[in-house]
């Protein structure tokens, strides 16, 4: 009889908490979507800052406009972590073009790939190789490929729904694919853009040389995919189509940059942390609206909003705006150092980076018993059409932070159209819908409630009962 009693009263005392986390819920939702700052703050970053390749006096721009508005913000405590970063310098546009004969040419869409060394001056002339990935140059071999532009020209699966497993299945041929293809002696090698669309927008991104000797070092562009087919197509024509390409990049000495960092600490846990945050730097093509001036803004706004709507954190919630993702992953691999070094307890960290499209869910690094837990709270979100909640990735500026004691969730957010904007010149303000980027941060606010509210603990209710 005792043991019913229990029972009733504790089904009794999830009822009314889940009365309240729904009401809770409600409050942020409603005033992200009638009184957010997120998308006014990513007005600004996009138009008034713009692109914030690390190392750029933008990026600089961009550390101290955050900081400014957070310390509107009234929070406890609002900060800049040191951290170096590397500073790749774009140079004068790109340009390319097909030879079918001589004189006779067709321009390119092209970009460098971020890392890239320069074309020799006057530019990088021909003949191409074309391959679907890194395994066909050693079957081609040097004979082949030695003197020649190496084209990958691997399209991202089209048939694969998650939209990042796609990109994750092709994009070794941008990363690596000049290290790899200088082995054979090319002399400059053009990569399809990581892109699901048809259009005529150079996707860039980073690529590494890995330990190549500077002077064994080889230039690495990115082609839109109008282009990329209209290349392969010439080249299945007329085998005697030669590429001319051009790029004026180069890498300079590591410079000083920081992470931005604001803290509401908590009321009855402060030692506990739960961050919240998204990657402040981006490609220079845009202005790094969706990647990630999204995440950036809306983890702003879920420290004001909690505030906005009477809730105050039990535990320490920090906004993290990361620099160096795209390029080198400084930032996140310099906060968990220092999170480390100063024995820091980190229970839950949240990243956006996967864009301001319209939420559908998380996605969870944690045990399975976390996950049971996370999952209970699936009905406060039903209301707000977030139904995706699964284990699997989070993010790369959180990844540093990870261990046993620590979960780890990344926004997930519609991506079917994500990497039509990726790392591309149409990476604006203008291609980011306000409701869709309010509802991201309403999302990531009310998750980042429950956790701090019940904890990352997974004692069972049958336990507690015991004790």
């Amino acid at each position: 009889m005792k043991q019913l009693l229990y029972t009733a009263l504790l089904l009794f005392g999830l009822t009314t908490f889940a009365q309240t986390d729904a009401d809770n819920l409600k409050k942020i939702y409603t005033t992200s979507l009638t009184n957010g700052m997120s998308y006014e703050w990513l007005d600004h970053l996009s138009n008034q800052i713009g692109g914030r390749l690390s190392g750029s006096l933008n990026a600089e721009r961009a550390v101290a406009y955050t900081k400014e508005e957070l310390e509107k913000l009234g929070l406890d405590k609002v900060w800049l972590q040191p951290v170096m970063v590397p500073r790749w310098v774009r140079g004068a546009p790109e340009f390319a073009y097909i030879e079918t004969s001589p004189g006779v040419t067709t321009n390119l869409n092209i970009c460098a790939l971020g890392g890239s060394v320069a074309t020799p001056l006057g530019g990088v002339k021909a003949s191409v190789v074309e391959v679907m990935g890194i395994e066909e140059l050693a079957a081609l071999g040097k004979d082949k490929i030695s003197g020649n532009i190496v084209f990958f020209n691997r399209p991202m699966q089209a048939d694969l729904i998650q939209t990042f497993e796609a990109y994750g299945g092709c994009v070794d041929q941008r990363y690596a694919g000049a290290m790899e293809a200088a082995k054979y002696g090319a002399v400059g090698v053009i990569v399809r853009s990581m892109n699901l669309r048809m259009d005529d927008f150079p996707h860039t991104g980073a690529m590494s040389y890995g330990d190549l000797p500077n002077n064994q070092r080889i230039p690495s562009a990115a082609i839109s995919t109008n282009d990329a087919e209209l290349l392969s197509g010439m080249m299945a024509l007329n085998k005697n189509t030669k590429l001319f390409f051009s790029q004026n990049c180069t890498q300079l000495a590591d410079v000083e940059s920081y992470n931005v960092i604001g803290e509401v600490t908590g009321s009855e846990f402060p030692n506990e942390i739960i961050v919240v945050g998204g990657h402040l730097d981006s490609w220079d093509l845009g202005d790094g609206a969706h990647d990630d001036g999204a995440g950036v803004v809306q983890s702003m706004d879920v420290l004001r909003l909690l505030k906005e709507s009477g809730i105050t954190p039990k535990r320490s919630i920090r906004a993290v705006l990361f620099m160096n993702e795209e390029n080198g992953l400084r930032g996140g691999k310099k906060y968990a150092e220092v999170a480390k070094t100063k024995n820091e307890k980190h229970i839950f960290a949240l990243e956006s980076d996967s864009g301001g499209f319209t939420p559908r869910g998380f996605s969870f690094d944690c045990s399975d018993a976390m996950m049971v837990k996370i999952e209970s709270w699936i009905p406060l979100f039903k209301p707000y059409l977030i139904h995706y909640f699964e284990k699997g990735g989070s993010g790369a500026d959180i990844g540093p932070l990870k261990d046993d004691n620590i979960v780890l969730a990344g926004l997930r957010p519609d991506s079917q159209r994500y990497f039509d904007y990726h790392h591309a010149a149409n990476d604006t303000f203008e291609a980011v819908n306000k409701r869709e980027l309010e509802l991201g941060a309403a999302s990531m606010a009310a998750l980042v409630y429950l956790i701090d509210k019940y904890g990352t603990e997974t004692i069972s209710s049958e336990t507690k009962l015991k004790n």
